[in-house]
């Protein structure tokens, strides 16, 4: 296969990778497994391009579609079985918001199952398809040559700045009242969040909240398969975490979108860059969850350790009434 990007520009993307390789602030005992580790996955890749030669599109797919869809249900599916039955008990220990959801109503459930799958079969298949080309034309997704660990890291690193800016800002945007009304209000039906619901949302709010922060930064960076992949994967699993409504151990903190669940006009962000830029963050950054978002080190719940203050008797709409949004 011959890319499809400009020579000079190859050449300074080569450029890049050596430079990446060879910098010292990259982490030292991940660059000695992979270049021990090197020729073996370089062997498997080469051994799929051999099994797939004149259908590379068919390992795109299974690369961007199957792999990702894999780790998202099969992640989900484990969350779902304690969402449903309560079981294993001690994972209740850490749920977020207390007493809530235990168990998940089913007809909400079932019915953003359906909505889930919706999007996936007829919104992301499409788009990832539509996407194969103008991946050919930046670069070469099934290139012979692997990219390089470091390489790898990098893109990750500029993948990540590129969803944070846009899907803060088009996330923000949903919140328009018009807009939050007629799209994003779907996805706010669940004010208690499990991992299932972060890709539901109506069609228009998946296009281009969902789907087109995550796909900008590889289309922009000509990005490798195997790249993609790692990325796309990533993605799902960490955005069903954040979603999953349960502050694990040794996994990324939840609380940060789960307070957005929770009051709606905080919080839009999805590393929180962005919002402490705008501002957008203060009442949270006032509150015990934000003390709480951290990634947990121990197996002591973070609300045992750092719990709530009482709630306060009065109006239960607080002094300053009602979240505009609701």
């Amino acid at each position: 296969m011959v890319s499809m990007l400009p020579p000079d520009l190859r050449g300074e993307r080569h450029s890049m990778e050596e430079l990446a390789s060879q910098s010292c602030l990259l982490p030292r005992y991940p660059q000695r497994f992979w270049g021990a580790s090197g020729d073996f996955w370089q062997t498997r890749w080469e051994t799929l391009l051999s099994t797939f030669e004149g259908n590379e599109w068919i390992l795109y797919i299974i690369g961007v579609v199957l792999v990702p869809g894999l780790c998202f249900w099969g992640f989900n599916g484990l969350l779902l079985m304690v969402d449903r039955t309560g079981k294993p008990t001690f994972i209740s220990r850490y749920r977020i918001q207390l007493d809530k959801n235990e168990p998940v109503d089913p007809v909400k459930l079932r019915q953003s199952i359906r909505t889930v799958i919706f999007n996936q079969s007829v919104i992301s298949f499409p788009m990832l398809v539509i996407l194969y080309p103008f991946l050919k034309w930046t670069g070469d997704p099934c290139c012979r040559e692997l990219p390089t660990f470091h390489w790898i890291l990098v893109e990750l690193v500029l993948f990540t700045l590129v969803q944070e800016i846009l899907f803060y800002y088009s996330h923000r945007l949903f919140h328009h009242p018009k807009l939050f009304k007629k799209v994003h209000k779907k996805h706010h039906e669940w004010t208690t969040p499990i991992g299932l619901i972060s890709i539901y949302a109506d069609p228009i709010e998946h296009v281009v909240s969902n789907m087109l922060p995550v796909m900008v930064g590889p289309l922009a960076m000509g990005s490798h398969l195997s790249s993609i992949t790692v990325w796309l994967s990533l993605v799902l699993i960490v955005s069903s975490i954040t979603h999953c409504g349960y502050h694990l151990p040794f996994l990324p903190s939840p609380e940060f979108h789960d307070y957005h669940h929770l009051k709606f006009n905080q919080c839009y962000g999805v590393l929180g860059v962005m919002d402490h830029l705008h501002g957008t963050d203060v009442m949270f950054k006032q509150t015990k969850a934000y003390e709480r978002h951290v990634i947990l080190l121990g197996f002591t719940p973070l609300s045992e350790s750092i719990p709530d203050p009482p709630k306060k008797t009065g109006s239960a709409l607080g002094p300053s009434g009602p979240l505009p949004h609701q």
